[in-house]
């Protein structure tokens, strides 16, 4: 009996026509929960857009499910950790839109700069104001892009090619791939905020971007300035914007994502008395990108059924207990030890050593390594998971190195990832010490025993009285609370250098770390975020 696929939220056509060469397709509109339960245990896969919600109930009914595509980039309206349990591949299409995400961007620079929503409006109304709607030429002037992934790419070579200076700020690529673009690389924010004409964002929403433009960064930009904004919602205060647009802080904003979309009606931004331009997450939304999507997940759903493999999966739906059971207590440990490591680094990836020491060498330590994959690259990228980790990593020409060392050292089973970038090398190991704890236990030279904690403040610092509670109070002032305290020193070394350790309940801000820079004898000061694994990693989170 032939296969049959689901085919909802209005979907181009084209996806029938590659379908129906392994199965029978029936399309149909976005259906509710409800109604989608009735039906789905009868398809052997899914496609949808954004609209269809595939929530637990769906997937406890379809019992025959083998895949589920989604086409487009985001996969927030499936339950991946139901599908993941469930046996179920989870594919998108994470190319498909990069040409139309960066062509919008483009055109909402050029709309703000020449005031075009407002002269459309104006002479529809039957006026003639031109005086009223003169523009701002971008030629010569300086935009900066916060990242540089595949739309700012684009971005970045457009805004090249019509004259613009371009500066980036992306602290995990190369100066070598800026230049090549022509545009050049800053090392750092306070490079950047006051010297850009109009800046772009192109970075996705984590921890370290979240309302990354906000009342002190907009304060710190140059006077005039004009933002656009089609990566995601939340990377922008939008009660910050409206205040700095009002203000005339900043001349004009330009924006097609939300922190909640639909827009919610009580959004600050829609009472702006000021440039503004808003369209409605249009960056995807162009025929082409949705033929591209279209066509990349039906291929990937036709080849999965036909026994091959697919390209883009996001989950782990197979399991390999084979290679996870010997190893799989170290695989949060070493998910947080790439993590760290890519957190204390500065500038472009050139090489991840990965080295193995102890009882782990008895085993295939693979998922060790796509473990720390994981943890190195997600500190800056989305949706990377323990498929796609070895991927990016060969995509951006990563050298990956494996050692072995059967030797015992310190601890039963240890981990150590050297993390070589065009800024420096920078090694951290984690090991299971006493009753199968994973610590933190050496951070380059700085011997330790660090819990794996949410939120970590490490300080270098001079190592003399009084410098603990230096720091303590500014966290104190900030009301902060602290979990744990360590200090680190090199082995077998009394005054220098030491190094701060410092465990709290909640995210430490960058104006508290720069607070404590301020300090005498205090060197550096970093907020990093590790991952406890709350939950043990069971075999349905297993490698492919």
């Amino acid at each position: 009996m032939k296969p049959k696929i689901l085919v909802t939220d209005k979907i181009n056509k084209v996806a029938g026509d590659i379908l129906s060469e392994v199965a029978d397709v029936d399309f149909k509109e976005t259906l509710p929960e409800d109604r989608l339960c009735e039906i789905i245990g009868q398809y052997d896969a899914l496609m949808v857009r954004s609209q269809t919600k595939v929530t637990p109930k769906v997937l406890e009914c379809a019992k025959r499910m083998k895949i589920i595509g989604r086409a487009g980039v985001g996969v927030d309206n499936i339950n991946l950790e139901e599908a993941t349990n469930r046996g179920v591949i989870v594919v998108n299409s994470p190319e498909g839109n990069t040409a139309a995400a960066a062509e919008h961007t483009v055109a909402l620079l050029l709309s703000m700069a020449r005031n075009i929503p407002q002269a459309d409006l104006s002479i529809k109304q039957g006026k003639w104001e031109r005086s009223k709607f003169t523009g701002t030429e971008v030629f010569n002037k300086t935009l900066g892009s916060i990242g540089l992934g595949k739309i700012g790419s684009r971005v970045v070579k457009a805004a090249v090619a019509m004259g613009m200076k371009v500066i980036v700020y992306d602290p995990y690529v190369t100066r070598e791939r800026v230049e090549e673009l022509g545009a050049s690389l800053v090392k750092s924010l306070d490079e950047f905020w006051g010297v850009c004409d109009f800046i772009t964002i192109h970075t996705p929403k984590t921890r370290e971007t979240a309302y990354l433009i906000n009342r002190n960064t907009i304060n710190r930009m140059k006077k005039g300035v004009m933002l656009v904004n089609c990566a995601r919602g939340g990377i922008v205060d939008e009660e910050a914007l409206k205040e700095g647009i009002e203000s005339g802080q900043i001349a004009a904003a330009a924006l097609d994502v939300f922190e909640k979309e639909p827009i919610d009606p009580n959004n600050p931004l829609l009472t702006t008395n000021g440039h503004l331009v808003m369209t409605p997450h249009l960056g995807a939304s162009t025929e082409e990108a949705q033929l591209k999507v279209a066509v990349d997940v039906a291929e990937q759903i036709r080849d999965v059924l036909a026994g091959k493999s697919a390209k883009s999966a996001v989950n782990i739906p197979y399991l390999r207990a084979d290679l996870l059971e010997p190893v799989k207590e170290y695989m949060n440990l070493a998910e947080n030890v790439g993590l760290l490591a890519r957190q204390i680094s500065e500038g472009g990836i050139k090489s991840i050593e990965i080295a193995t020491r102890g009882k782990l060498t008895q085993y295939d330590t693979t998922p060790v390594k796509v473990a720390v994959l994981k943890g190195v690259l997600s500190h800056n990228l989305e949706d990377v998971n323990y498929v796609n980790a070895p991927i990016i990593a060969k995509q951006n020409g990563f050298e990956v190195i494996e050692a072995r060392s059967e030797q015992l050292g310190s601890y039963a089973g240890s981990i150590t990832v050297k993390l070589n970038t065009d800024s420096g090398i920078q090694t951290v190991s984690g090991a299971m010490i006493a009753d199968k704890t994973p610590r933190i236990v050496r951070i380059n030279e700085y011997v330790t025993s660090l819990e794996i904690a949410e939120h970590i403040l490490v300080a270098p610092h001079h190592d003399k009285p009084g410098m603990i509670a230096k720091v303590s109070t500014i966290l104190g002032n900030n009301n902060i609370n602290i979990r744990m305290m360590v200090v680190a020193r090199k082995e077998d070394t009394v005054g220098g250098e030491s190094t701060m350790i410092i465990t709290t309940d909640e995210h430490i801000w960058d104006e508290i770390l720069d607070e404590m820079k301020q300090v005498e004898g205090i060197f550096d000061a970093r907020y990093i975020y590790l991952r406890p694994d709350k939950t043990s990693l069971s075999l349905q989170h297993s490698m492919v």
